[in-house]
């Protein structure tokens, strides 16, 4: 009954949608009935489509954000720990961080081409940054009573590292990734739209500029679905690792 009063807002979304398009209130053009997306939905997942398109891009999605994972935080700890590493990735880390990413795609076509690379390392630039700086933060924000006292206790500054700070970061840490999942499928997204020949992003542009607006409506609620589903997943991997701090 919980679950149905959380997501009741939703089922009102959908019931607003069918009827303000069927009844004219808006064009159909401009909004498709939800009935029509759903029947396309269904016809694009039966024959296929869906799924060879949708393994595509979360391959990339899954590719760049796992590479961004692995460094992001290696180099946000590092960052917090070691002071001349600090000074050197800073600088970088400042320069990148307020640019749109998007603004890399003509960039990335450049020097990848439109292939997987291109997307692949759009979304790894994309989702490092805010992984870095909430590993940094979260491993500077360690109280350093536990550290000092760790350190006159005869523990090594490496046990230390990995027995306190990176335990203790971790909850800044997995909000970091979170944040990085949803940039994920935007840069995602953005740039199969562009630069694509598969993928959902590229169906969207297709359908859309075919005019077969059901079906491009259809795709853009898989995206919604797929990221929905992957944060919600996170949240509860989340709470498992987090579980000490109940």
């Amino acid at each position: 009954m919980k679950t149905f009063i959380r997501y009741s807002p939703l089922l009102v979304l959908a019931i607003l949608w069918e009827a303000a398009s069927r009844s004219g209130l808006i064009s159909q053009f401009a909004l498709p009935p939800l009935s029509d997306v759903l029947a396309s939905w269904w016809r694009l997942a039966k024959d296929g489509t869906l799924l060879v398109n949708g393994e595509s891009s979360l391959w990339r999605a899954a590719s760049g954000l796992g590479l961004a994972i692995v460094l992001g935080t290696t180099s946000g700890i590092a960052m917090a720990w070691y002071p001349t590493v600090r000074t050197i990735v800073n600088p970088v880390i400042q320069l990148f961080y307020p640019m749109p990413k998007s603004a890399l795609i003509p960039v990335m076509i450049l020097w990848f081409g439109i292939g997987d690379l291109s997307k692949i390392v759009l979304i790894f630039i994309g989702c490092m940054l805010p992984i870095v700086i909430s590993s940094f933060n979260g491993a500077r924000g360690v109280d350093t009573a536990y550290i000092w006292s760790a350190l006159s206790l005869g523990a090594s500054r490496r046990k230390v590292l990995w027995q306190i700070v990176v335990p203790a970061a971790m909850p800044e840490v997995l909000t970091g990734i979170r944040t990085a999942i949803a940039i994920a499928f935007v840069l995602l997204i953005a740039s199969e739209l562009l630069i694509s020949r598969n993928g959902l992003g590229y169906l969207v542009s297709g359908f859309g500029d075919s005019g077969v607006y059901p079906s491009m409506f259809a795709v853009i609620l898989t995206v919604v679905a797929l990221g929905f589903c992957a944060d919600r997943l996170f949240q509860l991997l989340m709470s498992r690792i987090l579980i000490w701090r109940e």
